[in-house]
C-alpha cells in the first residue's frame, strides 16, 4: 500500500455564527470553501487539472449549503473542470472523514493528488433550523421524525445528551468550567504568539476587501467566576416535546438510561462556540508530490470509524483512539499531540480522563469552546491546527478524533515530514 501525504493545510477565520453579529453570515458558503480551495491552489501553484477529487464535507445540505457544495466551489475557485468534487456528512466528524477517504483513495493507488475539507454556516444552521419549526416541520434532531428509529435508538438533544454523560460519569460542573477556562486561556496564548497565522487565510469580498482577518470568537480573560454565574443551557429544553408524540429530550435518554436523573452542567461558555468557517488539505502521493517539487508536510499514519451509543451519542472518540491507535502500531505514548474536539466540556474531559492523558498534549493551542465549531469543517481545522503545532514545536505524531451525532468518532493520526 502506497503513502498518502499532506501537502498544506489552511483555514477562514471562524467568524460568529450569528446573522447581523458574524462578520461572515452574509456569505454564501460557496464563497468560505472557494477561499480555501483557492488559497491551497495559489499557496502551492496546484495544477488544478490534475486534481482527482474534491472531497468536502457539510453538515446541513439543504438550500445554500446543498448541491455538491465541494464541486461547485471547486469551480468557483477557479478550478479546472475536470477536478470532481463531491460532498460528504458524517455530522461533527465529516471534516476528519473527508480527509481519511482522500488518504485512502490515495494511499490505495486510484487516486495522486486530493483536496479534501469541509464548510459549516452555523448562522445558515441556525436560520433554517427555526424556518423548519417555524413552518410545522419535526425539529432536526437525529432520527425524531422516525417512529421505528426513535424506538430502537432514542436519541435526543446533544446538549442534553452531553448532560447526561456529565451526570453519569460524575463530572462538576467545576470540573467542566475550568476546561472552558483552559480552552481561552491557550487560544488567546496561540493567537498572541501567532501560531494560527501559517493556516489561516483572510475572506475577502469579490471587491477584494477583507471580511474578516482572525477568529471571532474567543474572549480572552474569561474567568471561572464569569462561568460559574452562566445558566445552563439545556435547562430550558430537556422537558420540551422534540417530536410529534409529544415525547421530551429527557424522557428519550431515560428509555435508555432509567435510573439516571439528568443535571444540568453545558452552556455557553463550556460548549463549543456557534461559528461560521471551512477549511481544506491538500493530499498527494509520494510520486505526485516529486513531480510537482512539493516537501511534504506530514504523513498520514492510520485513520479509523467508531460507531458507539446513540442515545448518549458523544463517547465514541475514547474507542475511536484506541482503534487508529491499535491500526498504527501505536501506544498512546507514542502520540506527541491530541487534538480532541470540544463539542462540549465532557467529551474532551471524559477522553482525557478515561485514557489517562497528559493534559498538556491536549488541544495545546485552545479548542472549540473558544474557537467555535463549524461543524463540516471543525475536522480538517484540528488536522491542521496539530500538524502547525508539530511543526512549531518539532515533534513528531498527532492525533485527532472528534464526537459526531448519532453516536460516531473518526479519527486520524498523522506523523511530520
Amino acid at each position: 500500500m502506497g503513502e498518502a501525504y499532506i501537502i498544506d493545510a489552511v483555514r477562514t477565520p471562524r467568524g460568529i455564527g450569528k446573522v447581523g453579529k458574524g462578520k461572515l453570515a452574509h456569505l454564501h458558503p460557496q464563497h468560505l470553501a472557494a477561499t480555501v480551495l483557492k488559497a491551497l491552489k495559489d499557496r502551492n501553484s496546484l495544477k488544478t487539472d490534475e486534481v482527482d477529487d474534491v472531497i468536502w464535507s457539510v453538515c446541513t445540505q439543504v438550500r445554500t449549503q446543498g448541491s455538491d457544495l465541494g464541486r461547485m466551489a471547486a469551480l468557483d475557485a477557479g478550478y479546472h473542470p475536470k477536478a470532481s468534487g463531491v460532498t460528504l456528512n458524517r455530522f461533527c466528524g465529516g471534516g476528519i472523514t473527508a480527509v481519511n477517504f482522500a488518504a485512502a483513495q490515495i494511499m490505495s493507488g486510484m487516486e495522486d493528488c486530493i483536496v479534501a475539507g469541509g464548510t459549516e454556516m452555523m448562522s445558515f444552521t441556525n436560520t433554517q433550523a427555526r424556518d423548519e419549526q417555524a413552518a410545522g416541520f419535526e425539529p432536526l434532531g437525529i432520527g425524531a421524525g422516525n417512529a421505528r428509529l426513535q424506538a430502537a435508538h432514542p436519541q435526543s438533544n446533544q446538549g442534553v445528551a452531553a448532560d447526561a454523560i456529565a451526570t453519569i460519569e460524575g463530572f462538576t460542573r467545576e470540573e467542566l468550567d475550568r476546561a472552558g477556562v483552559i480552552s481561552q486561556e491557550r487560544a488567546a496564548r496561540a493567537i498572541e504568539e501567532g501560531r494560527f497565522d501559517r493556516s489561516i487565510v483572510p475572506v475577502l469580498d469579490d471587491d477584494g476587501n477583507v471580511v474578516l482577518d482572525r477568529d471571532e470568537h474567543p474572549r480572552p480573560g474569561t474567568s471561572l467566576a464569569d462561568l460559574s454565574a452562566l445558566k445552563p443551557s439545556f435547562a430550558a429544553v430537556i422537558d420540551m416535546p422534540m417530536n410529534k408524540t409529544g415525547e421530551t429530550f429527557r424522557q428519550a435518554i431515560n428509555r435508555r438510561y432509567p435510573d439516571v436523573d439528568i443535571q444540568n452542567f453545558h452552556h455557553a461558555g463550556n460548549s463549543s462556540g456557534v461559528v461560521d468557517g471551512a477549511a481544506g488539505l491538500l493530499l498527494a502521493s509520494k510520486a505526485y508530490a516529486d513531480k510537482m517539487g512539493w516537501q511534504p508536510r506530514a504523513r498520514i499514519v492510520a485513520t479509523a470509524n467508531m460507531g458507539d451509543d446513540p442515545t448518549l451519542m458523544l463517547n465514541a472518540p475514547v474507542a475511536a483512539v484506541r482503534k487508529v491507535l491499535q491500526r498504527a502500531g501505536l501506544t498512546l505514548d507514542d502520540i506527541d499531540l491530541f487534538e480532541i474536539n470540544e463539542a462540549f466540556a465532557v467529551v474532551s474531559e471524559k477522553v482525557i480522563r478515561d485514557l489517562a492523558l497528559d493534559r498538556d498534549k491536549v488541544n495545546v493551542n485552545g479548542g472549540a469552546i473558544a474557537l467555535g465549531h463549524p461543524i463540516g469543517a471543525s475536522g480538517a481545522i484540528l488536522i491542521g491546527t496539530v500538524l502547525d503545532e508539530l511543526e512549531r514545536t518539532g515533534k513528531r505524531r498527532g492525533l485527532v478524533t472528534m464526537c459526531a451525532a448519532g453516536g460516531m468518532a473518526p479519527a486520524i493520526i498523522i506523523e511530520r515530514c
